[in-house]
């Protein structure tokens, strides 16, 4: 009897050990995975969700069109700069689902506004970069750009395969060259009222459209195409 109680002593014993050696594995290696997890999560970017600070139902749907990480499938071949700058009322002309590919000569490239999309960071490195296309070089008057944008998560995407997309880096490599970029169509409904095409002969156009390419998932630079 003796043995026996000993014996179901060490059984238990023996039980605890190795429940407590599961334990002390899970300790080790749930925060790893964790870490691991969260390096990738471009939910939330820099404490900044897909829906940015915006506080209106549209303005946050908008956001999440902004901020998407994963490049289209498929790229809509009727999207080109020309169908892009086409005149006339545009709020339809495109879907928010499609992909785009176009080229164009970049106008311009810099630092985009303070927006709700990246929760009004000031810091520049955290906002959207604006890329200003034109289809002639000797024609850049405001109305007759478009706007295709860098965002911040596809940045650091970019920089996790050793590619510079800051503006900095990327205004001195584009600027004044033909460039090839891929992503995302979107309209801006934010700007509509700025933009030639459904705002016709404002002062203050600054844009030919509001549709964009956003965010840009693929940059390449061209020669300049054939007329």
């Amino acid at each position: 009897m003796e043995h026996l109680t000993q014996y179901r002593q060490l059984k238990i014993i023996g039980i605890g050990s190795f429940f407590a050696s599961i334990c002390l594995c899970l300790s080790l290696t749930v925060p790893a995975y964790a870490q691991a997890a969260d390096s990738n999560n471009r939910e939330i970017y820099n404490g900044c969700g897909m829906e940015g600070d915006a506080l209106s139902l549209g303005v946050q749907a908008l956001n999440r069109l902004k901020n998407r990480y994963t490049a289209p499938l498929q790229i809509d071949p009727a999207v080109t700069l020309a169908a892009i700058l086409a005149p006339g009322r545009d709020t339809g002309r495109w879907k928010v689902k499609q992909g785009g590919e176009i080229i164009g000569y970049v106008f311009d490239v810099k630092v985009g506004g303070i927006e709700s999309t990246n929760c009004h960071t000031r810091a520049a490195e955290q906002r959207d970069t604006h890329i200003e296309l034109v289809l002639d070089p000797m024609v850049g008057s405001p109305s007759q750009r478009v706007i295709v944008e860098v965002t911040p998560r596809w940045r650091a995407i970019m920089a996790a395969q050793g590619v510079d997309w800051s503006t900095r880096a990327l205004r001195d490599r584009l600027l004044g060259r033909w460039i090839k970029v891929r992503g995302w169509m979107l309209f801006d409904v934010e700007h509509q009222n700025a933009s030639e095409n459904t705002a016709p002969g404002h002062e203050r156009n600054w844009r030919a459209t509001a549709w964009e390419i956003h965010p840009i998932t693929s940059i390449e630079v061209v020669q300049r195409p054939a007329r």
